[in-house]
C-alpha cells in the first residue's frame, strides 16, 4: 500500500474506498469487507452519507491501527459550539475513538469558517482526530484559511480527466495541502472516452485503473466507490505500472476539451 506523508506528519493511503450514496446494509458490508481483504485500509464516509453505522459494521474486529476512517462535519452544523458535539457523534456511530481524518465538507462563507477549522484543530489536542481538513473548497477559500493561520491536511474535492483542476491542485502542493479526489471514474464516464479507451488498450489495463493512475501520478489520493468485488480489485491495482509522460499529458487534455464538473449542488460555492 503505497502511503502519502501529510503536512501534520501523518501517513494516508494513496487509495480509498469511498462510500457515498451506499446504504444498502448487506450489500456494502460485504463490500467494505472484500476491499480490506483486499487490500485497501481507507475508508471515506460523511454525517450526510447515512452510513456511519454500516462502515461501523464492516470495520469491526479489524486492526484499529491499520485502518484511515475520513469522516465529514455537514453544512448544517457548521458552527464553532457544535464542532466538538459532531465529532463526539460520529465516534459514537462509528464506534471509533478517534478520526484519522475529520473534513469540513462544503464550504459557506456565512459562517465563519475559520474558526470552525480553528475548534476543528483543538479536537487534535485532544486525541479525538488526527489530521483535519476541508472539501469542496476552491483556491479563494483556501486562502482565506491560510491568511487567518489555519493550517490544514487536506482539500477533497472532485477530480478526473474531465475536470482536471490543475490550478488548484498547484496551489494546494505550494502549500503542501495534499488533495483527495471523490468522484475519479467520473460516473463512470472515463469507460466512454475514446482516448481513454485507446491508453486501456496500450497498457493492457481498464479505463478505470488508467485514470485512478494518472492522479497517483500527480500525486493525488483516489477514493473511487465500487460495490462488485471484481470493481473493487481492479481499483486496487494500480501501483503495479506507469503512465508516459506523453501519456499523462494526453490525459491532461482531455478535461481542456470536455470540461465537466458533475457535483455541483445549489449550495455550492464553486464561483469563489
Amino acid at each position: 500500500m503505497l502511503l502519502k506523508k501529510l503536512n501534520d506528519g501523518n501517513e494516508i493511503p494513496m487509495i480509498g474506498l469511498g462510500t457515498w450514496q451506499q446504504t444498502k446494509k448487506d450489500n456494502y458490508i460485504n463490500a467494505i469487507k472484500f476491499a480490506l481483504k483486499t487490500g485497501y485500509r481507507h475508508i471515506d464516509t460523511a454525517d450526510i452519507y447515512d452510513n456511519h453505522e454500516l462502515v461501523k459494521d464492516a470495520i469491526k474486529g479489524f486492526n484499529r491501527e491499520k485502518l484511515f476512517i475520513t469522516t465529514k462535519l455537514w453544512k448544517d452544523f457548521l458552527d464553532p459550539k457544535l464542532v466538538e458535539s459532531e465529532c463526539d457523534r460520529a465516534l459514537m456511530e462509528l464506534d471509533l475513538d478517534y478520526l484519522d481524518l475529520y473534513l469540513v465538507h462544503w464550504p459557506d462563507r456565512t459562517k465563519p469558517l475559520a474558526e470552525i477549522s480553528y475548534e476543528m484543530s483543538k479536537l487534535k489536542e485532544k486525541g479525538k482526530v488526527k489530521s483535519i481538513g476541508v472539501s469542496n473548497y476552491t483556491i479563494n477559500h483556501l486562502q482565506d484559511l491560510i491568511n487567518q493561520g489555519i493550517k490544514i491536511a487536506v482539500n477533497q474535492v472532485e477530480y478526473h480527466p474531465f475536470l482536471n483542476q490543475e490550478a488548484l491542485l498547484n496551489f494546494c502542493t505550494r502549500h503542501s495541502i495534499s488533495l483527495i479526489a471523490y468522484s475519479p471514474l467520473a460516473r463512470k464516464k472515463v469507460f466512454e472516452d475514446p482516448d481513454i479507451k485507446h491508453l486501456s488498450k496500450k497498457y493492457s489495463k481498464t479505463s478505470g485503473q488508467i485514470s485512478l493512475r494518472w492522479m497517483i501520478q500527480k500525486d493525488i489520493i483516489v477514493i473511487p466507490k465500487a460495490t462488485s468485488d471484481k470493481h473493487i480489485k481492479d481499483n486496487f491495482e494500480i501501483f503495479n505500472f506507469e503512465l508516459s509522460l506523453d501519456d499523462i499529458k494526453k490525459i491532461d487534455e482531455i478535461g481542456k476539451i470536455k470540461s465537466q464538473r458533475l457535483i455541483n449542488p445549489e449550495f455550492a460555492d464553486f464561483g469563489y
